[in-house]
Parts: structure tokens; sequence; C-alpha cells
């Protein structure tokens, strides 16, 4: 860890990162390493170079931080998918924008504006990081939901690897949509990688609905089957579906939309 420390800053200097993600590097890692503890498995299976997706659920909007946390410490640099809300934000838009992060711009004509995005990230060989929910998770107990086909599309579209991580503990520091958060005691931040979702038999020809749909399920079974592990429980045996339990798809259920704030990658 130490060495990948003095890594790090030898990269911001040198400005290998540009000065938006250096600036995140240098302010971010070092709170982070003092006011977390941190258990990550898998981080292996995330390749070191070329062209990925990295796909997670979704359990608080502090998540972001400690997951591109365990994504550069593998040695690479997150390109997140944002809700292009968060891009509007005074100064974070703009500290966001020049990281190389992703608006996606949710309901309207110009969503797939975020789809060509990363596509051509992931061609250029950056990793995209997407949130298969596409926003907070509303499954009562924090389980992944119904997934957005958003992965499942660049992932069949470019052929690239699409690796499921699970992540717990960033709901302890800000519950969804809390305002507070609760630094101490330290929390633990778990992440666990597996190997990459076996997409094969639904590659070599251009997406189809049933192919995407069919594709969501199974980077969702992914992640779960590895929340599973984290959390010591099993998954309820049906996936919470916002649509049929009539609750609201993005956003905070609970207030109005526009004042959400979370990083969403969304469907595409």
């Amino acid at each position: 860890m130490a060495r990948r420390a003095r890594e790090q800053v030898r990269d911001v200097a040198r400005g290998e990162l540009g000065w938006a993600f250096g600036f995140c590097v240098l302010g971010l890692r070092r709170p982070l390493m003092l006011l977390t503890r941190r258990e990550w498995r898998g981080g292996e299976y995330i390749p070191r170079s070329g062209g990925c997706v990295v796909v997670t659920n979704h359990v608080s909007e502090f998540d972001p931080v400690p997951f591109g946390h365990f994504v550069y410490e593998q040695g690479r640099v997150p390109r997140f998918l944002g809700k292009a809300e968060v891009f509007r934000v005074p100064v974070v838009g703009s500290i966001l924008r020049s990281a190389g992060q992703i608006p996606v711009y949710r309901m309207t004509s110009d969503a797939t504006k975020a789809f060509s995005a990363a596509v051509a990230a992931v061609r250029r060989g950056e990793c995209v990081v997407v949130y298969v929910e596409g926003t907070i998770t509303r499954d009562p107990g924090l389980w992944p939901m119904v997934g957005k086909t958003g992965a499942a599309r660049i992932g069949l579209t470019t052929g690239c690897p699409v690796i499921p991580v699970a992540q717990w503990g960033p709901q302890d520091v800000l519950a969804p949509y809390g305002r507070r958060p609760r630094l101490l005691p330290r929390k633990l931040m778990q992440m666990r990688a597996g190997p990459p979702v076996d997409l094969s038999s639904l590659q070599g020809r251009e997406p189809s609905p049933g192919a995407l749909r069919e594709a969501t399920d199974r980077i969702v079974a992914d992640i779960t089957s590895l929340l599973e592990v984290i959390r010591r429980a099993k998954a309820p045996p049906v996936r919470f579906d916002p649509k049929t339990a009539g609750v609201a798809e993005i956003g905070n259920p609970n207030r109005p939309r526009h004042r959400d704030v979370e990083m969403d990658g969304d469907a595409l």
C-alpha cells in the first residue's frame, strides 16, 4: 500500500491523471485511509489495462468515493457514469467533467450520449464504472434490485470484460438519501470483485432487448452472489422491482427529484 501511495503521488506530480482526478486523489485518499477501514477482495479480476466495464450495486450517495478508491488502487482510473444533475452543481460539475466522468441525461432524448461516450471510453482502453440499478436501491434490505440495461449494452457492444463488484459499508457512513454522515467510529468499507460475467452466449450479434435483459440479469445475479458472501446472508428470492412495487424508479422517493445529488450510473 505504501508503494502504491508513492506511485499515486508521482502520477499526480507528472500530470498523468489530469488536474481534476489528481486533485481528487490527493484530496480524498488520505481522509479515506484515516476515517474508514477496508476489506477488499478480488481486485485481481479488474484488468490492469484495456477497456472494461466495472459494475456495482448502489447503497449510498457516499459510495462513489470508497468505490473509486478501490478501483484506483487496482491501478485503474475510474470513469463513472453519473446523472447529469450532479454535473450542474457549481465547482463539482467542473471537477467531474475535467476528471473524465460521464454525465447521464436520464429520461431525455440525450440519454444515448452517455452510451456513446462510454463505448468510446472503453474502446480507448479506459475503465468505465456503472451502477447496474441506475440509482440507489429501493430494496428495503438494500439488496440489489432489478437492473438497468446500460452496462450490458456497453459490454455486448464492445465485447469488453464486464467485472461485477459488490460493495457494503458506505451506507453506514451516509444512509440512503441521508444528509448527516456518521464518520466515527470508523466504518468498514467492503468491496468484493468477481470474475468477468459470462456473456459469451449473447455476444457476436446486435444486442436485442431479450439479450440485454438476460445479460443484465446475469450481471445483477453475480453482484448479488458476491454481496451474499460479504453480508453472510441470503438475498430475497425475488428481486425487488420498483415498477411492480409502485416506487419511483429514479431520484429520492421521499422528496422532489430535482434536489437529488446522487451519482447514478443510469440506464442508457
